[in-house]
């Protein structure tokens, strides 16, 4: 039986499964309190030999220092670990968009450094599902999505709120958001969901819905810490010290606020949220003069200090409890907690509610799943919710509560009242839940779910997923990169010397990574290809060094882009150089978006190129400025170039620039042959690469195009041989 390294991705970082800090800001909620309870489950499956969950690593003092350790052991086969991406400081997620690459490329250090692949990809939310997704195809490894909510539906929720498009696209990066969520619903192997409903509402405004193996697999309940509220009552059940300390301060910190404590309870739990809809249920409660003699009301509406200092949505939220709370004369009936820690009290707040007889309320219209329901349910609580979505599913499946209109505050009031008034129905609802909990949302049972619909992925496409078919394991196999300039190096037209016994050697050396620069852009380097289809390279470097992508398919570098685009001004750029002499804009096919290319006349002299480089300069326009055969002028970013794709990757694969080969012909190729790369050129050179006579690690081969390639390398293997001895 196959077993499985899984790893999980949920990169916004205030993750930890000691003491995590679930409901702290927006983005710790309900999704974090998922994938750490997934991990632990997945742990505990026999399949799993491991199992790691990685996050963003964050050194700021305005959270713990817990954030900032790169490792978190949770038991012998789990683990979080922290990459960096995007500098220290906490971000909120939708800030973070342009640094993904950067958590991309670390994550794959992260498991060349481990010497361990992962088996299976699981991401989380729109970041973590484009992570996932661009390491699956690096890797050709099987991808699961969890999209927990959509970009689709919050922008039409915006919308409908009154914000502008701009203003939401701007604030969230929502099309980014929406675009990448397309790309993954049409690449994962699965798309798990919690409900139908996610499927049939959420989904159904996708353009890929059709292309999705969607999987419904309820999250479920710890046990070991949401049991039945009647445990404490049997001889043989102990509380630890830790319980007994989580249950007399919340016990005490409801009835602080309550004039009579021992009345059934009515309680709602979430985050300080408009879709949690508490203002209903408090309207509900105070409108009702009967309900309120009937039971008290607890509303925990996320976790809160000063109220000013909070931000804007939530201020109004919490402002706006209270105003009703004031309103309504609900005091000693009514209790607002500013706390709460999720791992030990909210489970202890679950069975006082459920001791005292009292229900649970889920006021959220069309919530997607809805655990505090499940999690309710599984300590004895009945329920009240909507009739649609998750909780619909959910109740109607275990038969313990009331499905009414969450929006009808009449309909929330009668709904409670017959329940609290019915002792048979609230014994039989609060059994039926305990039973649902145990038995259809339990996380072992996810866990069995999850592992069996990895083993007939790989049942039914084991052929995909193969670490031979990876250029990822290649690349980061490798003890060598072989990276070779393309028209005039490897051959020269229908001019193809020695190209026949250098494609025999990389055949028989898989561990070397072949690699093709030059300075045609993508399309015209496909077209070269297609001349010469018995050259399959790993590497190929477009556009004199401003285009990466990896084998025949083009798979494009996703973080190359984002690290040559800082400080790239291309307009200013054109602008400036059209005030300048002996340079003609050269056609659109040559042009890319991080190349500007111009034709140099033939009274194109040196002092020309020194105005090129002044006039840049003199503008504060960063920029490196290459000119072959004093034909071809490019200008492209600071940061691009071949000699800078060759460190990038040196970087990002983890193999020391000295165990790269480079091989050129031309002045476009000078700063990949220079260096600490070993460097070759070949006999048919042009005159401006005089200037690396006698350079270290420059080798001028006697033969022409690729028989001079090999000539170099066989220079450089003798002399390795020799240094060994």
């Amino acid at each position: 039986m196959k077993s499985y390294y899984i790893q999980l991705f949920s990169p916004h970082g205030l993750i930890r499964f000691h003491q995590a800090e679930i409901g702290r800001d927006k983005d710790t909620g309900g999704q974090v309190k998922y994938v750490l309870e997934l991990l632990e489950a997945l742990s505990k499956h026999p399949q799993v030999r491991k199992v790691d969950l990685f996050t963003r690593r964050i050194t700021d003092k305005r959270v713990s220092a817990s954030y900032s350790q790169p490792v978190e052991v949770v038991n012998e086969k789990a683990r979080i670990i922290r990459i960096d991406c995007g500098g220290q400081l906490y971000k909120e997620k939708e800030q973070l968009w342009d640094h993904l690459d950067e958590f991309i490329n670390n994550t794959i250090r992260f498991n060349e450094e481990e010497d361990d692949y992962p088996d299976v990809l699981h991401g989380h939310y729109a970041d973590g599902n484009y992570i996932a997704c661009e390491l699956s195809k690096i890797f050709a490894l099987p991808l699961i999505a969890t999209g927990h909510s959509l970009g689709r539906n919050k922008k039409r929720m915006l919308l409908n709120q009154g914000w502008e498009e701009k203003k939401v696209n701007d604030r969230f990066n929502m099309q980014r958001r929406i675009d990448e969520e397309e790309k993954v619903i049409a690449n994962a192997d699965v798309v798990i969901v919690s409900t139908r409903h996610e499927i049939e509402t959420q989904y159904m405004g996708y353009h890929n819905k059709l292309q999705a193996n969607f999987k419904v697999i309820p999250p479920g309940v710890n046990s070991d810490v949401f049991y039945p509220y009647y445990r404490l009552e049997m001889p043989s059940f102990a509380m630890t010290i830790e319980q007994e300390q989580a249950l007399y301060k919340i016990n005490s910190e409801i009835e602080r606020f309550l004039f009579n404590a021992d009345k059934p309870l009515i309680l709602s739990i979430g985050r300080a949220d408009k879709r949690k809809n508490f203002e209903a249920i408090i309207t509900s409660y105070g409108q009702d003069k009967e309900l309120q003699a009937m039971a008290n009301l607890a509303i925990f509406a996320g976790v809160r200090k000063d109220i000013t200092q909070m931000p804007e949505d939530e201020k109004e939220i919490l402002t706006n409890l209270l105003l009703l709370m004031d309103k309504y004369d609900l005091y000693g009936k009514m209790a607002l907690p500013k706390k709460n820690d999720p791992g030990v009290e909210v489970p202890e707040i679950y069975r006082i509610a459920a001791r005292k007889k009292g229900v649970f309320v889920n006021a959220t219209p069309g919530e997607n799943f809805g655990l505090t329901i499940v999690e309710a349910a599984a300590c004895g609580l009945p329920i009240v919710a909507s009739p649609t979505g998750g909780p619909k599913e959910i109740v109607e499946q275990a038969n313990n509560g009331l499905l009414i209109d969450v929006e009808d505050t009449a309909a929330i009031a009668t709904a409670l009242k017959k329940i609290i008034a019915d002792r048979a129905l609230w014994d039989q609802y609060s059994a039926n839940g305990i039973r649902a909990g145990a038995e259809d949302y339990a996380w072992n049972k996810h866990a069995e779910k999850y592992i069996a619909i990895i083993n007939e992925i790989f049942a039914e496409k084991s052929e995909k997923f193969r670490p031979q078919s990876s250029f990822g394991r290649k690349l980061a196999d490798a003890n060598m990169f072989l990276i070779s300039d393309l028209d005039g190096t490897l051959v020269e037209g229908d001019d193809m010397t020695g190209l026949d016994e250098l494609m025999n050697w990389l055949r028989h050396n898989p561990n070397v990574v072949f690699g093709i620069s030059s300075g045609r852009s993508k399309a015209l380097m496909q077209e070269a290809l297609e001349k010469y289809p018995f050259v399959n390279p790993d590497v190929l470097i477009c556009s004199a060094g401003t285009e990466l992508y990896y084998t025949k398919d083009f798979i494009p570098d996703v973080g190359w882009e984002k690290h040559i685009n800082h400080q790239w001004k291309r307009p200013q750029i054109q602008a400036a150089m059209e005030e300048l002499p002996n340079i003609t804009l050269q056609g659109a096919g040559a042009q890319w978006p991080f190349k500007i290319s111009y034709f140099a006349t033939e009274k194109f002299t040196g002092d020309d190129l020194a105005n090129v480089n002044k006039q840049l300069y003199d503008r504060k326009l960063p920029a490196k400025v290459l000119l072959t055969d004093n034909k071809y002028l490019d200008i492209i970013p600071r940061r691009a170039g071949k000699g800078n794709v060759v460190r990038y990757l040196s970087y990002k694969w983890k193999l020391p620039v000295e165990q790269f080969i480079t091989a050129g012909n031309g002045g476009n190729d000078i700063d990949m042959l220079q260096g600490q790369a070993k460097g070759i050129v070949v006999a048919n050179y042009s005159k401006e690469l005089d200037v690396l006579q006698g350079k270290r690690n420059i080798y001028f081969a006697k033969e022409p195009l690729s028989s001079g390639i090999s000539e170099g390398i066989n220079f450089y293997a003798k002399n390795a041989k020799k240094q060994d001895k």
